[in-house]
Formats: structure tokens, C-alpha cells, sequence
């Protein structure tokens, strides 16, 4: 190991004792600055990416828009703008971090993901804009605000729906699968488990339909939203893991710094070796070694990021149960302890010198 590195390994193993110590201390009860109006400099929201498609060969229909109204004609045929992202951005009226904060959600899933918690409490949005970030929260191609396509023309698949239990056990919160029961009081939840299970119905009504043919749709849109607002930090979970590894790739000169919550996608490998610039943390849960897919997902990722380590990139993993904390589930933005998880990937950006 050469010296530099070794320097680096001593560096990174006092930075994850500290978050382990504040991940001990960081359930103390909520201070002036969480309990304070949140003050912004500015908010909106736009639209970006897509491309033209012409549709032709359907047939025209005779539409009743509205009960007691006039049918009109709709030609399905001719040119739709398709695959553009909703963006939403929030400005902190007192910037401390040097860079954006981006939040990409993963499968089935949009931006909500970091917004209220299915038990009401604030998410990372607000953990984050209150810590002066600047953040910029994205529903991704085809999903909530930045719509769809009903033809194959344009998605080459259905949908993916799912069940009101399938999260519940594939999602590290029910005890695998037969977990999940509609009574509530009937469902195995894993022993000591920190996701608000009584709120679980409304992280349900969260869920939205999903395509498994939009990947470079998606990566595209991501594209363009980082040379539109970047030098920046991307925050990615699970699927999206796939789309900032990606775009980190293309332009690791703009994506200053990578945050991988649970990915459950990778990069391009042959590209791997590029993101030795690009800072990168990864997160992971509890439960994990009694999963039937996650350990050979955390095995993978972990592993994709070997080329940039060995070119001296910064790759730090924190695995959450190994520092003390435990219960978290695959959606730990949501847990109990969301903050303190928040409070951990805060840490680590003050030592990369993005934050204070």
C-alpha cells in the first residue's frame, strides 16, 4: 500500500468512528434549528429533457370529456414531446453547503421519497435545506409529475405495479415473504425494525406504476438536469443507484460527490475507473444477510466502485448495524432514525468539504 493511501485508509477509518459516535448521540430531542420556520431564498420548479416520437396508424375516437358534454374527435396520430423530468427546487435562504444537493428515488417510486415521512415527521428535503443546501428533488421519466405514455411506440412495456404487500416484504420491513397481512396486527415485522409500520398504508399510496424499458430515458433526463444546476452532490436509492453512477461517469467533473443509498443498479464498468474524482459514500441497512437478493446487490456495489479505489478515489461504506445502528429497512429515509441517517451522510460531506 503506498503511503498515500495507507494516509487515506487511517483518514477514512477516524471519520466513520466519528459518524458512529454521532449516530449514537443523535437521538437527542429536536433543537432551535429543527423546530424553526424553514427560510428560503427561493423556490419553483421546471421541466427538462424529452424528445419528439410521432405516433401514426391509430385510429381516431369520439371522447366524452365531461358527463352532459359534447363528444369531441381525438386523433391520436401525430407528434408528442415525451420522456421530460419534473424537477422541484428549494433554496436555502442561508447557504452553508458549497454545492446542490440532488435527490434521486428509486423504482416505483418519485420525489416524495424525501419529502414528509408516512408517520408525518420532515424528510431529508427538509433535514437538508434546514443544514443551508440547496436542493433539487426530481420525479424521474414517467413517474409522478413527469408523466407517461400509454403506447409501445414510446415504452416498449407495461407497467409494473405493486401490491399493497410487496414492499412490506421485499423491502427489508416484513420478515420476507407471508409477512405481510391486511391486519395489521397480523404482520411480521423483522425483530426491532425502525420503519413507522403503523404508517405503512401511506408509503403504499406513495407507490406508482414503473417501467423496466426507460433506464436511458431516465439517465438522459439526469444528464441534462446536472450540466443545467451542477457542480453538485447526487444523492441516488436503490434503482436509481444506476442512473448517478451513470451520469457520474459522463461527467465527473460536475458530480463533485456521490451518495449511495442502498443502490440497486450500477454504472457502466468498463467507466468505473472515471468516478476516481467523484467522492462517493455508500449506505446500507439492517437485515441485509437474512435477505434472499441483498447481500449479492451489497456484494456487487460495493465491488463496482474497486477501479476508482484503486485509483486512489475517495469510496467510503458505511454499513449501518456494524457502527451500532440498527433496524434499518431499504427505504431508511423514511425510518425512525431517518434523521440520523441524514445526519451521517451530513458528516461525511463536511469532511469532503462541501458542507459546513
Amino acid at each position: 500500500m503506498r503511503v498515500s493511501q495507507a494516509i487515506h485508509a487511517l483518514l477514512a477509518g477516524v471519520m466513520l468512528a466519528t459518524l458512529a459516535i454521532r449516530g449514537a448521540v443523535a437521538q437527542a430531542p429536536a433543537g432551535p434549528l429543527e423546530t424553526a420556520p424553514i427560510a428560503l431564498r427561493g423556490m419553483g420548479s421546471f421541466h427538462i429533457g424529452g424528445r419528439s416520437v410521432e405516433v401514426s396508424g391509430k385510429p381516431v375516437k369520439e371522447v366524452l370529456f365531461t358527463p352532459g358534454g359534447v363528444p369531441a374527435k381525438v386523433d391520436p396520430n401525430g407528434v408528442y414531446l415525451v420522456e421530460s423530468m419534473y424537477v422541484q427546487y428549494f433554496l436555502a435562504a442561508k447557504r452553508r453547503a458549497k454545492l446542490p444537493l440532488l435527490m434521486w428515488h428509486g423504482g416505483g417510486l418519485t420525489g416524495v421519497t424525501y419529502e414528509t415521512t408516512p408517520d408525518g415527521r420532515e424528510g431529508w428535503l427538509n433535514y437538508f435545506v434546514r443544514r443551508g443546501y440547496d436542493i433539487y428533488n426530481s420525479d424521474a421519466v414517467e413517474r409522478g409529475r413527469s408523466g407517461w405514455s400509454m403506447y409501445p411506440d414510446i415504452f416498449p412495456s407495461e407497467p409494473v405495479f405493486l401490491t399493497r404487500a410487496n414492499p412490506f416484504e421485499r423491502f427489508r420491513i416484513g420478515a420476507g415473504a407471508g409477512s405481510y397481512d391486511p391486519d395489521p396486527s397480523k404482520r411480521k415485522v423483522l425483530p426491532g425494525s425502525q420503519f413507522p409500520v403503523e404508517a405503512y398504508d401511506n408509503f403504499v399510496r406513495q407507490n406508482v406504476p414503473r417501467w423496466t424499458s426507460t433506464d436511458k430515458a431516465i439517465t438522459a433526463a439526469y444528464l441534462q438536469l446536472v450540466e443545467k444546476v451542477c457542480p453538485c452532490v447526487v444523492l441516488v436509492h436503490s434503482q436509481a443507484g444506476q442512473f448517478g453512477l451513470r451520469v457520474a461517469e459522463a461527467r465527473p467533473d460536475l458530480v463533485r460527490a456521490l451518495v449511495l443509498v442502498e443502490p440497486a443498479g450500477l454504472g457502466d464498468k468498463d467507466q468505473a475507473a472515471k468516478l476516481k474524482d467523484v467522492a462517493t459514500l455508500s449506505i446500507y441497512g439492517d437485515f441485509i444477510d437474512q435477505d434472499a437478493r441483498w447481500p449479492a446487490i451489497r456484494k456487487g456495489g460495493i465491488a463496482f466502485l474497486d477501479p476508482a479505489k484503486a485509483q486512489g478515489g475517495i469510496v467510503d461504506v458505511i454499513d449501518l448495524p456494524a457502527i451500532g445502528i440498527k433496524g434499518n429497512s431499504h427505504m431508511m429515509m423514511m425510518d425512525k432514525n431517518s434523521d440520523v441517517i441524514a445526519g451521517l451522510i451530513h458528516d461525511w460531506l463536511i469532511k469532503r468539504g462541501i458542507a459546513e
